[in-house]
């Protein structure tokens, strides 16, 4: 069993009344990919700056390679690389003018910095552009050497917050590439999305909504952990099928899709007739149906849902 690198206890911070990280609590091992994943607003952010020693917490503590980031915070910094959503590039400055500030600000050893960069160069496909300055590249490649810059110093733990945010899909593509690369190098990482279908990367992942833990798992596990099956039925006017939907005994939860209505039964195969039949006879012509597996999307609204009600 690996060693964990990354823990969690109770960790909070409130601005004046808004409580936005809410007695949170997890592990990430040695060589782990580890995801918080939820919307925005949702605490991520002020999680990982908590991480990062740049935002003390209000309660609670974590220790990144044991060493905590109450007590010390600056230490804690020299365990890890943080990229920020608007990660400290210089516009004025060329790719590898970038990279070897950085090199300077880490305090590199002289002698390991031009294999640092080669590698650096190697995977993130920026060397061919090292001689452009950094205010004239494409967001996406932007957000490469943001990560770059973040890994010069070989850190043993990397925590980004929504790194892909905004990136078009090749970018993104080798943005994940590079952290996977990372990540089976032993580095722990620590990664912050919105993106429902990127959350399907991580090794294990938290689920977070309004600065609250609703579960922690893998992908997989989730997926399965679901209490019933999803019947999803194509009809038109979704939305407002869905509140005659929440009305039927056998529906337990009801979620929009696009153009269908994601229905939680106890046993869709055998409700689906009955469901279908019910929908139609309150006005709203069922189109197409079928059982279908759960995406961590249906999860995420389930547990979110299950937690409202469990508040009221």
């Amino acid at each position: 069993m690996k060693p964990t690198t990354v823990e969690v206890r109770g960790l909070s911070r409130a601005f004046k009344k808004l409580v936005a990280v809410d007695a949170l609590s997890f592990a990430a091992a040695e060589g782990e990919l580890f995801g918080l994943v939820g919307p925005d607003g949702s605490g991520k952010t002020t999680t990982l700056r908590m991480l990062a020693g740049v935002l003390r917490p209000t309660a609670g503590d974590a220790l990144l390679d044991g060493v905590s980031v109450v007590r010390e915070p600056e230490r804690v910094k020299r365990q890890l690389a943080y990229m920020s959503q608007r990660f400290g590039l210089y516009n004025d400055l060329t790719v590898l003018e970038n990279l070897r500030f950085y090199a300077d600000l880490y305090r590199v050893p002289a002698a390991e910095r031009a294999k640092r960069i080669e590698r650096l160069f190697r995977f993130s496909g920026l060397e061919p552009f090292g001689d452009r300055l950094a205010g004239r590249l494409s967001g996406g490649m932007k957000q490469k050497l943001g990560l770059s810059c973040a890994l010069i110093h070989e850190p043993k733990i990397l925590l980004l917050d929504e790194p892909t945010f905004g990136v078009d899909p090749i970018s993104r593509r080798d943005l994940w590439m590079i952290v996977h690369e990372m990540v089976g190098r032993g580095v722990t990482a620590v990664v912050s999305t919105s993106y429902m279908d990127e959350a399907e990367r991580f090794d294990r992942l938290a689920l977070i909504d309004r600065g609250r833990l609703l579960a922690v798992d893998t992908p997989e596990a989730l997926q399965a952990g679901l209490a019933g099956q999803l019947l999803s039925v194509r009809l038109e006017r979704p939305r407002e099928a869905r509140v005659a939907a929440l009305r039927l005994p056998l529906v337990r939860r009801a979620a929009v899709f696009g153009d269908r209505l994601h229905l939680l039964v106890a046993a869709a195969e055998r409700n689906a007739p009955a469901v279908t039949r019910a929908l139609e006879e309150a006005g709203f012509p069922v189109l197409a149906s079928e059982v279908i597996a759960p995406s961590l999307e249906d999860v995420f609204i389930e547990r979110i849902t299950a937690a409202e009600g469990n508040a009221s």
